[in-house]
């Protein structure tokens, strides 16, 4: 079971793998974006750990949902409000007071999350976005055979298809953003959504796993 210390460690976790590949995110979107994803993905990251460590007595659900609202407001092109509306959405589907969270539990946040995050883009996998990362993630979560108790296995397999997505993302030609733009050329490199959102889950993983 996850509670709330272990929430904090899972997103400790992932505001660190976010800023520590801030750079390669940042050159990576460089190729055919603004080249600032890792500027933005630092400060979410940078108020991720702050709030985190404001956390007081409330809930996860309620947690959760205050970060991505603060999230969301984060400046620097279309990665808060997708971030944020990633964070708010993990908590969308818990109880009010459940802060024990089992793997069926896990399998809803994520479900909660891609609803979320549907009701504002309806990008999907080969579009060469973050959604590359995120669906397989979600789809892994849901078919996860994890004991009731082990919510970690469930973020495990969660982030592993996020990684193979966000890879498999180098073999897509860009359908959103600037880069949409440069259409077949962006092919061979992948995208920086995919890939920072694979680090946020992997970061959530190893968090869970501790």
């Amino acid at each position: 079971m996850i509670d709330r210390g272990t929430c904090k460690a899972m997103l400790r976790e992932g505001a660190r793998l976010m800023l520590e590949h801030a750079e390669r995110l940042s050159d990576i979107d460089s190729k055919f974006g603004d080249g600032d994803h890792g500027i933005t993905i630092t400060k979410i990251a940078k108020l991720v750990n702050e709030r985190v460590e404001q956390w007081d007595d409330a809930s996860v659900k309620d947690f959760l949902d205050d970060l991505g609202m603060d999230v969301m407001a984060v400046r620097g092109g279309s990665a808060g409000p997708l971030y944020g509306t990633l964070v708010g959405g993990l908590g969308a589907r818990l109880g009010d007071d459940e802060n024990e969270l089992s793997a069926d539990a896990a399998r809803r946040m994520f479900a909660g999350c891609l609803a979320e995050m549907q009701d504002i883009t309806n990008a999907q996998v080969g579009d060469k976005t973050m959604m590359d990362a995120l669906i397989p993630a979600v789809e892994a979560a849901q078919t996860c055979p994890a004991a009731d108790d082990d919510a970690a296995a469930v973020f495990a397999a969660a982030a592993e298809a996020a990684e193979v997505g966000a890879r498999a993302s180098e073999g897509f030609a860009s359908k959103f953003g600037r880069a949409r733009s440069y259409g077949d050329q962006t092919i061979g490199t992948p995208d920086a959504g995919a890939v920072s959102t694979s680090l946020f889950l992997r970061g959530l993983a190893q968090g869970a796993a501790h």
